[in-house]
C-alpha cells in the first residue's frame, strides 16, 4: 500500500484518486474548496461520470479513499503526491499554470522528507523542470522527485480509460522515482497494459501530441465531409474505407459539429503556444481550430438554410453536453448554436440527460423540458448535437407529430437519411445528400446485403 496524496478534486483528481484506492493505496483527496470537500464527505459527486459514485463509496467505506482540506497533514503523511489541478486556456492560447506552481508552492512549503511529485494535470513540456525548480529553492535535490504521469481520460469513460488504459506513460529521470509509480500501478502491469517509461519532457510531450493528433483526425474528417456534401458522396462510406486502413483507423473519423470539451480545444492551442516560443513554425497545428470553429459555424448556417431564417423560429436542442455520457459542456458545439439562436431572436426549447443544470447556470432563460418529445412540441426544427444513446432510439414517429415542421438539422449523423425521407422529414446531416419527402435517389446506388457476396458489408 502506498500513502498518496490527489491534489485537486476535478474530474481528474476525483477518478485518478478513487482508481488508485480501488487498486488498494491509501489516498487522501486534498482541495483548498471546503464546500466541495464537505460535499464529498457527504458522498455527492460534483460531477456526473458513469461508475465514479460506485467507486468512491466503495473505497470511502473501506477507509482507502478519504477527502481533506488539511493542506499540511496531506502533504506530510504521504510519500506520493499527484497535482491534478486545472490548467485552463489564456486568451492568447497560452497555458494558465498557476494552478499547478501554487501546489508546488505548498508542497515545498509542507513537505519534510522525500517526496515524489506526480504532475498528471495536462502541462507544457518543460513543465518538471519548472516545478523542480520552485521546490529545489527550499530543497536539496535528494529530498524530491519530479514525475510526469499524464492522464489519458475520455469523459464518459473515465473509470474504464483508467483501469483498462491503452498504455500508462511513466516520465522520470531518476531510477528511484521511476520504480515508485510503476508499483503504484502494477495491478495494471500485470495485466500486461503496455508501460511506456521516459523522460520527464518525452512524457509530457506526449500528452500534447496525442491530443492534437485525435483533435486533428476530427477537423480532417470534418472537411472531408464538406467535400463529401459538395459532389453528393457519403462520408459515411468514405470515413469506413479510410479507417479500414490500419495505418489510420476508424477512431475519431466521425464527422459532426466539431469538438470541445476541456481537453481538445485548449491542448491544440497550448501545443502551437510551445511551439512559438521555441520559434517552430506549425502551421497544420495552429489550423486545427480554425478548422474547428468553421464546421461549429457551418452547423449554424445549416440551419438556417433549412429554416430559411432563425428570427423568430421555434429551435428544439437535443444534446448540450460536448460528447455524450457527460455533463460537462466546456467549449461544447452546442453551446456556439445557442448563441447563434438567440442573438438571432429564437426560442429554444432543450433537452439533455445529465447537462441541463451546468447549462441553465449559463442560459437560464432557455426552455428545459423533461424529455425530447417535450423539447421538440411546437418546434419548428430539431437539432441533434449530442449522440447519447437515448436519441438513437428515439420514437421518429412520435417526434414528426410533436414538431411544427418535419425538419431535422442531425450533427451527428445519427439516422439513415433514406429511413427519414421515408418517415416524412426533410432531413440534413453532415457530409452526406440532404433528403427531402419526394425527392428521388438520383444516382445513389441501393445496396443490400442479399445483393452482395460480402455480407459484412452493411
Amino acid at each position: 500500500m502506498r500513502r498518496i496524496c490527489v491534489m485537486g478534486t476535478g474530474y481528474v483528481g476525483l477518478v485518478t484518486g478513487a482508481c488508485l484506492s480501488d487498486f488498494g493505496n491509501a489516498i487522501v483527496c486534498l482541495d483548498i474548496d471546503e464546500e466541495r470537500i464537505d460535499r464529498l464527505k457527504n458522498g455527492e459527486l460534483p460531477i456526473y461520470e458513469p461508475g465514479l459514485e460506485e467507486l468512491v463509496t466503495r473505497n470511502t467505506e473501506r477507509g482507502r479513499l478519504s477527502f481533506s482540506t488539511e493542506i499540511p497533514f496531506a502533504i506530510k503523511s504521504s510519500e506520493i503526491i499527484f497535482i491534478t489541478v486545472g490548467t485552463p486556456a489564456l486568451p492568447d492560447g497560452d497555458v494558465d499554470m498557476s494552478y499547478v506552481f501554487k501546489a508546488a508552492e505548498m508542497i515545498s512549503t509542507f513537505m519534510e522528507d522525500y517526496k515524489i511529485i506526480v504532475n498528471k494535470s495536462t502541462v507544457p513540456v518543460g513543465t518538471g523542470v519548472e516545478v523542480g525548480a520552485l521546490i529545489g529553492k527550499s530543497h536539496a535535490d535528494e529530498d524530491f522527485d519530479i514525475v510526469s504521469n499524464p492522464e489519458f481520460l475520455r469523459e464518459g469513460a473515465a473509470i474504464d480509460d483508467f483501469m483498462r488504459p491503452d498504455r500508462v506513460v511513466i516520465g522520470a529521470n531518476s531510477q528511484r522515482a521511476l520504480d515508485a509509480i510503476v508499483d503504484v500501478y502494477r495491478p495494471l502491469y500485470l495485466r500486461e497494459t503496455p508501460m511506456v517509461l521516459t523522460n520527464v519532457a518525452s512524457a509530457e510531450m506526449i500528452k500534447y501530441a496525442s491530443n492534437t493528433m485525435l483533435a486533428a483526425k476530427i477537423s480532417f474528417i470534418n472537411e472531408i465531409a464538406n467535400i463529401c456534401e459538395a459532389y453528393s458522396a457519403d462520408v459515411t462510406a468514405v470515413a469506413r474505407g479510410m479507417g479500414l486502413d490500419e495505418r489510420i483507423g476508424p477512431r475519431n473519423l466521425y464527422p459532426g459539429a466539431g469538438f470541445g470539451g476541456s481537453c481538445f480545444p485548449k491542448d491544440v492551442s497550448g501545443l502551437g503556444s510551445i511551439a512559438r516560443k521555441a520559434h517552430v513554425e506549425v502551421p497544420v497545428i495552429d489550423a486545427i481550430n480554425q478548422t474547428n470553429i468553421c464546421q461549429q459555424q457551418l452547423m449554424i448556417d445549416k440551419l438556417k438554410d433549412l429554416l430559411g431564417s432563425l428570427s423568430d423560429q421555434t429551435v428544439c436542442l437535443l444534446g448540450l453536453a460536448f460528447k455524450p455520457d457527460t455533463d460537462d459542456i466546456r467549449e461544447a458545439p452546442a453551446l456556439r448554436m445557442i448563441d447563434a439562436l438567440l442573438v438571432a431572436g429564437a426560442r429554444v426549447q432543450t433537452y439533455d440527460p445529465v447537462a441541463m443544470d451546468n447549462t441553465r447556470a449559463l442560459y437560464p432563460d432557455l426552455i428545459y423540458a423533461a424529455d425530447p418529445y417535450q423539447a421538440a412540441q411546437g418546434a419548428n426544427a430539431l437539432v441533434l448535437m449530442t449522440e447519447w444513446n437515448e436519441f438513437r432510439n428515439i420514437d421518429l414517429p412520435r417526434i414528426r407529430s410533436c414538431l411544427l415542421e418535419a425538419k431535422i438539422l442531425d450533427c451527428r449523423n445519427l439516422y439513415e437519411p433514406r429511413e427519414m425521407q421515408e418517415l416524412g422529414f426533410e432531413y440534413i446531416s453532415v457530409g452526406r445528400p440532404p433528403r427531402r419527402p419526394g425527392d428521388t435517389p438520383g444516382e445513389e446506388i441501393s445496396i443490400t446485403p442479399a445483393a452482395t457476396p460480402y455480407p459484412s458489408f452493411q
